[in-house]
């Protein structure tokens, strides 16, 4: 069973020469793995460069061991941390790292709480600040595509035409958008498509299908083979439509108890939702347009499975994988005039945050207790409502999307 470490580095055991081991809670600044050392940030005390033994032992957050030591991907800036460091001779080395803080029975950072004083990313500007980050859904206050991208969702958005089973264009095949995420999601969503289907506006050529999975974050579909992928390939069977006639998707984007800093959690996030596109890319060839959403308020959570900061902080994982796409990142790529596609084209579909009960400027959006389940995490029936009519807004009137959502 693995120990359980304390809020604050105290004290276990004096030894001969003076030193002390000690446990503490703290925040990775910097990797050397062949030095061997590793900077540790602890509360109230001055940033820690410490010696790591030769057999450390070090722990992800699954409780599992990494495999890579100290060259572990996952022992990154601003990543959390638990140490054991015991006395070698005349200094202190780390013997034991746990990714997380792992005090027991601790309390997330904001929980059951009205609102959290941030601001909705679409409400920031330009000059505003969050951990460094500026407003905006695309970055520099902006809250739309611009340039080179829009032209981009224009060109791919008018490539979406009705496909046969094999994935051939035909006058009477049919369009489908599926979701891929977690039970926030599904539940989100599979409300939105009855909301959508009854609405006279949709075109009857396209075919709306919930593929998001109950427990199934982006971490749980980042591999090629995860359970997730067949449930939805059954889906779609179920559906009517085959994995060739899919074009496009809504992808929510989180992950399961989430630790550390926006520099550790939102990477994590970012990365695992690279591999998650490649995966669908991979299983959808005509899949073109992904709309990316982030989680609704966390701030009534009364768990850990995704309170506050983390909920809010999830669009810059969204944000930071469009801005890279914009910037050429190959892993990304849509474009097979620059090399091979590895992704759908990037965009941002409805945001869905607001403060808790201090309105949204653009809509008066509020997110209530009663929008949420016993939890505080997953959205009540409400709260569904409240999505699901996001969505069918934005695909109704955005520019792109109306051009295959709305009928002829």
């Amino acid at each position: 069973m693995l120990h359980r470490f304390v809020f604050t580095i105290f004290v276990l055991l004096a030894c001969a020469g003076g030193l002390y081991a000690i446990d503490g809670r703290g925040t990775i600044k910097k990797v050397d793995a062949d030095m061997g050392t590793i900077v540790v940030s602890f509360a109230n005390t001055p940033d820690r460069t410490m010696k790591v033994a030769g057999d450390a032992r070090f722990v992800g957050l699954d409780d599992k061991d990494l495999a890579d030591g100290l060259k572990a991907k996952e022992l990154i800036e601003g990543a959390a941390v638990t140490v054991r460091m015991d006395p070698d001779g005349k200094e202190l080395v780390v013997k034991v790292l746990m990714l997380g803080h792992r005090d027991k029975g601790a309390k997330p950072r904001i929980t059951d709480q009205p609102k959290t004083g941030f601001k909705p990313l679409d409400e920031m500007t330009a000059q505003d600040k969050y951990k460094g980050e500026d407003g905006g859904l695309y970055g520099s206050g902006k809250n739309e595509p611009s340039g080179t991208h829009a032209e981009a969702a224009r060109k791919e958005t008018a490539k979406i035409v009705p496909l046969d089973a094999d994935g051939k264009p035909a006058r009477d095949g049919k369009i489908v958008l599926i979701s891929l995420s977690m039970s926030n999601a599904t539940a989100e969503f599979s409300t939105f498509k009855p909301m959508a289907d009854k609405d006279p506006q949709k075109s009857p050529l396209l075919t709306i299908v919930d593929c998001a999975v109950s427990g199934q974050a982006m971490a749980e579909w980042s591999r090629p083979d995860a359970r997730p992928w067949s449930m939805a390939e059954d889906r779609l069977r179920a559906a009517g439509v085959t994995p060739k006639q899919v074009q496009i998707a809504w992808i929510k984007l989180a992950n399961v108890r989430p630790t550390g800093e926006l520099t550790y959690h939102g990477k994590r996030l970012q990365n695992d939702t690279v591999a998650v596109l490649h995966n669908a890319k991979q299983r959808y060839p005509n899949l073109r347009i992904v709309y990316l959403g982030s989680r609704i308020y966390g701030g009534w959570a009364v768990n850990d499975l995704n309170p506050e900061p983390y909920a809010y902080e999830g669009a810059f994982a969204c944000r930071w994988l469009i801005q890279d796409q914009i910037k050429g990142n190959p892993d990304l790529n849509y474009d097979s005039s620059r090399g091979a596609v590895q992704s759908p084209l990037l965009l941002w579909g409805p945001y869905f945050w607001a403060d808790g009960l201090t309105p949204r400027k653009s809509d008066g959006l509020v997110w209530e207790k009663e929008d949420l389940g016993n939890d505080g995490t997953h959205p009540s029936g409400s709260g569904c409502r409240k999505v699901a009519g996001m969505l069918l807004k934005f695909f109704e009137n955005d520019s792109n999307a109306r051009t295959w959502f709305v009928k002829k």
